[in-house]
């Protein structure tokens, strides 16, 4: 596919929306990209023709839905590059991937007095799942330091872990930063680090901002788990997606209860109320209750939308754009940068010493689209020592007249507010 990104953007109807009389500016994408028509078009079309409960059915309609459906685990294990379909595991989002860990993996096989290792990038995602876990079990949680750039200092790892450490879980890539951690490289270390103690010490990956923006090959990364987000990814909200190892998944018991999962029920009714039961193998042990079957739908269709287009059109893309944004950005001197020139998707910033949920609702006065305030990101907010930044993400649809608007804009903004 020829990539022009005026050709992408007819594909996204809301970006011909006016606020305020104004042509609207998305730069929140990290928070949420916005659909394609193939997508909406996609669920539309399965539910006016196709759309059935899952399992067990043996109507048409429920067959050709649970086919419909198995065939994207497929899908999303090819496009993922995990060993065996059984690894992919239909979850809510990123969040409930990562909670499902914590009280499937994490209530069963942490202990009292063990540890386990997060960064100081994490998404809160990534923090409180733990934090309340370790507050039921009595684990520690050890902070795997960053540096001035916003970069991982991993070789501190060799200090973090030790025969008590359970688990290493941290970002693919910071949504506030920008930064992309060198994940082959710190997984690979910490499995060294691992292996000189002769403790086993599993990864988790949170791929909720990187799979946007590059292609993932999990078993080159040799991660345990990697856990994302259709609705970052040009797909819809209230589907995501949590990989494991098959070995591993089948190891773990499921988290909730419900209807999907069960192979077997046995109850005996006497003094005493006795209940015996077989689960489902994974991934399906893990899926109780009806899964959100038209976001998986959704998700298909976004994850064809990407490779039609091709990860390398749209690294091409993003990453001239961001060389564009952080030139022309840089031409306002009372600008303050937060992490690394080479970061990916995303520009943190304050303009000056106005706090950014100002500068935000100025911008929203042009249909100008931010995000502003802690991100979710308060162990980044504390070492930064501010209390909310601005920040600019972007995607395949964006264009260097958005970036020279908003440039104007934060220009005129620094001279209304002196």
């Amino acid at each position: 596919m020829t990539f022009s990104v005026y050709s992408i953007r007819k594909d996204f109807p809301i970006l011909e929306k006016k606020i305020n009389g104004q042509s609207l500016v998305y730069l929140d994408s990290a928070a949420s990209t916005q659909k394609p028509l193939q997508v909406i078009e996609k669920e539309k079309e399965f539910i006016y023709n196709k759309y059935a409960a899952i399992h067990r059915g043996v109507h048409s309609l429920s067959i050709e839905a649970t086919m419909i459906v198995e065939k994207v685990r497929q899908q999303v294990a090819c496009f993922i590059n995990a060993k065996n379909t059984e690894e992919i595991i239909f979850v809510k989002n990123t969040t409930e991937g990562i909670n499902l860990i914590a009280n499937s993996y994490g209530r069963n096989f942490i202990k009292l007095g063990d540890n386990i290792i997060i960064s100081q990038m994490e998404h809160h995602a990534n923090i409180v799942p733990w934090y309340l876990l370790s507050k039921q079990i009595g684990f520690n949680i050890r902070i795997l330091p960053i540096n001035n750039n916003g970069k991982l200092i991993f070789e501190q790892l060799d200090k973090l872990i030790d025969s008590r450490t359970k688990l290493l879980s941290f970002t693919h890539m910071s949504n506030v930063l920008g930064t992309v951690n060198p994940v082959k490289d710190i997984i690979s270390y910490a499995r060294q680090c691992a292996k000189k103690i002769a403790i086993q010490l599993y990864i988790l990956l949170d791929g909720a901002q990187s799979i946007m923006h590059q292609k993932v090959n999990v078993q080159d990364l040799d991660c345990d788990f990697y856990v994302f987000s259709g609705h970052k990814l040009y797909g819809p909200t209230g589907i995501g997606i949590l990989y494991g190892k098959k070995s591993l998944l089948n190891s773990l018991p499921p988290w909730q209860g419900g209807g999907g999962m069960i192979d077997k029920i046995n109850i005996t009714l006497s003094k005493s109320f006795i209940i015996d039961i077989t689960y489902e193998k994974a991934p399906w042990k893990f899926e109780a209750g009806t899964l959100n079957i038209i976001g998986i739908i959704g998700l298909s269709e976004a994850l064809n939308y990407i490779d039609n287009i091709g990860y390398k059109q749209i690294c091409i893309h993003e990453n001239e754009l961001m060389k564009y944004a952080n030139y022309h950005l840089s031409t306002i001197n009372s600008l303050h940068f937060y992490g690394s020139e080479d970061r990916q998707g995303i520009i943190a910033f304050n303009l000056g010493n106005h706090h950014a949920y100002d500068v935000g609702s100025f911008l929203n006065n042009y249909a100008i689209a931010i995000r502003t305030g802690h991100h979710c990101a308060s162990l980044l907010m504390n070492f930064y020592k501010v209390s909310s930044m601005c920040r600019i993400s972007i995607a395949i649809y964006n264009t260097k007249e958005e970036i020279d608007f908003l440039v104007k804009k934060l220009q005129y903004i620094k001279k209304l507010l002196g």
